[in-house]
């Protein structure tokens, strides 16, 4: 159990750094750039990400923080609860649905979007607007969730 903890506290930290990088200078790069150029790099992002590293270490810490509440539900242990309670919740909500029901439909919508024009200028604008809004709540929550975690493990 102490190994899961320290694994998906791990897992939480890999992925709390990938969304700061985008949060602190991926997005404000990408968003100085004319505006045809950044959506065209966001949607390469988006697609490549998908077969990257980041996906199997970003659904296995969820994954994790399932196993983790299911065994603590179960009263397996020897770990600190309430690091794992909080840890799994901030990491399941923060990051993993906050990523599902808000920055994937944005995504989604970018993924169609017309790369030139007014109206791409419009929907670039907000979509670095509310997609970055939404990863730093997703930095954070990964971030706690680590620490959170770590404690427990500790």
């Amino acid at each position: 159990m102490t190994v899961t903890v320290a694994v998906t506290a791990v897992g939480s930290a890999l992925i709390a750094g990938v969304f700061f990088a985008f949060s602190t200078f991926v997005m404000t790069a990408l968003s100085r750039l004319p505006v045809e150029q950044g959506v065209a790099a966001m949607q390469s992002v988006n697609k490549v990400i998908l077969g990257s590293l980041f996906m199997p270490v970003f659904l296995g810490t969820a994954a994790g923080c399932v196993m983790l509440v299911l065994a603590w539900l179960l009263h397996w242990g020897g770990v600190d609860a309430i690091g794992i309670l909080i840890g799994s919740a901030l990491y399941l909500i923060g990051t993993f649905i906050v990523t599902m029901v808000c920055n994937v439909p944005l995504n989604n919508e970018l993924a169609s979007a017309d790369r030139a024009g007014a109206a791409a200028a419009e929907t670039w604008a907000r979509y670095v607007r509310r997609w970055t809004l939404w990863n730093h709540v997703r930095t954070g929550a990964a971030l706690a969730a680590a620490i959170a975690l770590g404690f427990a493990a500790a």
